[in-house]
């Protein structure tokens, strides 16, 4: 149990940590919303030419944001990876399957953003980065919960070894009398 959750700890170590340690949008304020457009077509970097730009082939969701911490105007991103997905768009659909399903969802989350003006969003305290996340993939909550189990199998290996070690010591005492 002991080697198993070492590994688990190497393991969360190489895999969870570097995301959750390379994240700049580490501070909680409240955001409140100035406008959510939505885009028909919107051109997006294309990784595989150098200055390239093609059209994003479904409706692109920007939202704008009051930064109170701050008090200026950033735009609003869903995660860290929604940035590197499509630096244009604030929200990418995960599947782009169905364009009137990936339509309507884009409108559902453009309405709630325009009915709740203010939520906690993330931003960048350093200011290396000028724009706000609405929810980290790797908060400290989740850091933990990764933690959780591995520390739970180490501490139950831990004390596996220290009764077996116990018991030993007692049969010695008790062949010794």
């Amino acid at each position: 149990m002991v080697a198993c959750s070492m590994m688990m700890y190497f393991f969360i170590g190489i895999t969870i940590v570097p995301f959750y340690t390379k994240s700049v949008w580490t501070t909680e304020t409240v955001c409140k919303v100035l406008k959510a457009n939505i885009k028909e077509k919107v051109f997006c970097p294309n990784s595989k030419g150098p200055e390239d730009e093609e059209i994003f082939p479904y409706p692109c969701l920007q939202v704008w944001v009051n930064l109170t911490a701050s008090g200026q105007e950033v735009m609003l991103y869903q995660t860290e990876d929604t940035l590197e997905r499509n630096p244009k768009c604030s929200y990418v659909p995960d599947k782009l399957e169905n364009s009137k399903e990936v339509k309507a969802q884009i409108e559902i989350i453009a309405s709630n953003f325009k009915k709740y003006q203010t939520f906690p969003c993330y931003y960048d305290p350093r200011g290396t980065q000028t724009n706000v996340i609405l929810s980290r993939l790797y908060p400290t909550k989740g850091l933990l919960f990764a933690f959780l189990w591995p520390t739970l199998m180490f501490t139950g290996g831990c004390l596996i070894i220290v009764l077996v070690k116990i018991s030993q010591y007692v049969s010695v005492l008790s062949a010794w009398q």
